[in-house]
C-alpha cells in the first residue's frame, strides 16, 4: 500500500467517525462552547431594619424562618395575632399567628433578595388533645404530609416562639385526628439542608393521668 492511499484511508475513517457523532445527535467541535456566565447567587440579606415592612402593626415580635439560597434563614417580624376568641389560649393564637406569617409572602425587597416560602394555605393551628404533652401544636393537616421544606419552616420557626417553646429542643405537633404528636428538632443540618427533615418525628404516646392514691385504712379501734 502507497503512502497516498494510505492517507486516504485514514482521512476515510476520520469523516465516518464524523458522521458517526452526528448520527447519535453529537455535535462534533474543536473549540470550546460558551455555555454561558454562571447562575448569580442570591444575596440572602434581609432590608435594612428590622421587621420590614410592619411598621404600625400591633403585635409580637418573632423570627419566621424562610427559604433562601435552598437553606433557612430567620428573619424577624412583627407578627398580629388573630382575633382573639374565648376558646382559643394563647399557645393557639401564637401557633397560627406563627403560621400565618409562614404563608405571607415575602415583600418585593426579600423576594429580590431570594427569600421564597414553602408553607401552604391554609393551614391552621389547633388545640392539644387530652394526654398531649405541654406545648403542642395539632394542625389541620398531619405534619408528615407537609413538603419536607415547609415541615421544616414550621419546626425551626416554632422553636424560636417562647410561647411554644420553652427552650432549645424538640417541637411537638400532630394532626387533627387522635394519632399521638410527633417531635422534630429544628439542628443546624436541617437549617441547612431543609429538605432533609425526617417526615416522621419521634412519636410522643399520650401522658396518662396520674392514678388516684389509695385512702390510708382506717386504724383499729382499740377498746
Amino acid at each position: 500500500m502507497t503512502r497516498r492511499s494510505a492517507a486516504a484511508g485514514v482521512a476515510a475513517l476520520g469523516l465516518f467517525a464524523l458522521g458517526a457523532l452526528s448520527g447519535c445527535g453529537i455535535r462534533a467541535t474543536t473549540v470550546p462552547v460558551d455555555v454561558g456566565a454562571a447562575p448569580s447567587r442570591v444575596s440572602c440579606k434581609t432590608p435594612e431594619g428590622t421587621a420590614a415592612g410592619t411598621s404600625g402593626v400591633q403585635g409580637i415580635r418573632a423570627t419566621v424562618e424562610l427559604v433562601c439560597g435552598g437553606q433557612l434563614v430567620g428573619v424577624e417580624r412583627v407578627v398580629p395575632m388573630p382575633e382573639k376568641k374565648p376558646s382559643r389560649d394563647a399557645l393557639v393564637l401564637v401557633g397560627q399567628a406563627l403560621l400565618e406569617a409562614l404563608q405571607r409572602e415575602p415583600s418585593a425587597q426579600e423576594q429580590e433578595a431570594g427569600f421564597t416560602t414553602e408553607v401552604p394555605a391554609g393551614l391552621t393551628a389547633g388545640a392539644p388533645r387530652p394526654g398531649d404533652p405541654p406545648g403542642t401544636v395539632r394542625l389541620s393537616r398531619k405534619p408528615e404530609d407537609l413538603a419536607p421544606v415547609a415541615l421544616s419552616q414550621l419546626v425551626c420557626t416554632l422553636s424560636e416562639s417562647e410561647a411554644v417553646s420553652a427552650g432549645p429542643g424538640p417541637v411537638a405537633l400532630g394532626g387533627p385526628d387522635a394519632d399521638p404528636p410527633r417531635t422534630w428538632e429544628c439542628t443546624d443540618a436541617v437549617r441547612s439542608r431543609p429538605e432533609s427533615v425526617p417526615t416522621l418525628g419521634d412519636v410522643v404516646r399520650p401522658t396518662a393521668n396520674p392514678a388516684a392514691s389509695p385512702s390510708p385504712s382506717p386504724s383499729p379501734s382499740r377498746s
